[in-house]
């Protein structure tokens, strides 16, 4: 099993896709190799502000070939492996390996409730196809079946399940895991936490869109909660989170994608049927953007 140990901000990365279909293979290098070279920890493709549930399997195995292909090495690429099924699930996490990711950020998708032993079997079949590290995913405000305590602690016993990143609005669940997994697992913040708290109680980064627009200044602000600085890492914390907070009114996808346009990246607007950020949420995340330095 890899050595690799993940820590720090990952940008979910947007899949810039041409109305052809074609993914825009240019700009989403350009993009990886920018982020890297303003410090980011890692990459994270078709995570939730990769919308992942709107592209195909091509589209989706050509988005990570591509970010694996811009990193070259340089942070490792943890891409989203997601379906309703455990069998298409295991196929694409053996695929992304294959390609060279450095691990798997696995998302379960559901129609009908699963119990938690489905839950529990979907996460452990992933773990067992692949050899490289494995971070659980959950968001109950989008997912039908969540991953609960007890299904998180038996998960945090399979070796190469190392992380869980939670993007529910409840930090104090983040202090249950990482109390109820006893450093058996670690924890990633999202951009619905405070990352700053997060960081506070145990966490290890955050993995979350809005770090695409503003990646120098989640560096930072990881940097001084490294070095135990928590005053001046709340100086930096207030503007960013006002950046979430413009993020959270609007669709996420559209809100990072809208904020690239603004800063030179050619993204395009989220996949149909979504719909593209309005007037007034295109201000709204310049004012944003100019209001941190990142415009």
């Amino acid at each position: 099993m890899s050595e690799v140990r993940f820590h720090g901000v990952f940008p979910y990365l947007v899949s810039p896709v041409r109305e052809s279909g074609e993914v825009n293979a240019d700009v989403l290098a350009r993009l990886c190799d920018d982020l890297i070279k303003a410090g980011v920890h890692g990459l994270t493709p078709l995570g939730s502000t990769g919308e992942f549930a709107y592209l195909t399997w091509p589209q989706r195995r050509r988005v990570v070939e591509v970010v694996i292909n811009a990193a070259k090495g340089r942070v490792p690429v943890v891409a989203g492996v997601a379906s309703t099924t455990i069998a298409d699930a295991v196929s694409q996490a053996r695929e992304f390996e294959r390609l060279g990711c450095s691990g798997i950020l696995a998302i379960l998708e559901a129609y009908f409730p699963l119990s938690d032993e489905g839950v529990f079997a979907y996460f452990k079949a992933i773990a067992e196809t692949v050899s490289i590290p494995v971070v659980l995913y959950t968001n109950p405000n989008f997912q039908r079946s969540d991953l609960s305590l007890p299904v998180i602690d038996r998960l945090s016993r399979i070796p190469n399940i190392r992380y869980i990143k939670d993007a529910s609005y409840n930090t104090g669940r983040l202090l249950s895991i990482i109390n109820r997994v006893e450093g058996r697992m670690q924890v990633f913040a999202a951009s619905s936490h405070i990352p700053t708290c997060v960081m506070l109680i145990g966490g290890v980064g955050w993995m979350a869109g809005p770090a695409c627009v503003a990646p120098r200044q989640s560096v930072e602000l990881y940097e001084l909660c490294r070095r135990g600085d928590w005053a001046t890492a709340m100086e930096r914390q207030r503007p960013l989170w006002n950046l979430n907070q413009a993020f959270a009114k609007y669709n996420l996808a559209a809100c990072v994608k809208g904020g690239l346009q603004l800063q030179g990246y050619p993204v395009g607007a989220p996949l149909p049927p979504q719909a593209p950020l309005p007037t007034e949420g295109v201000e709204e995340v310049r004012r944003a953007l100019t209001a941190i330095g990142a415009l």
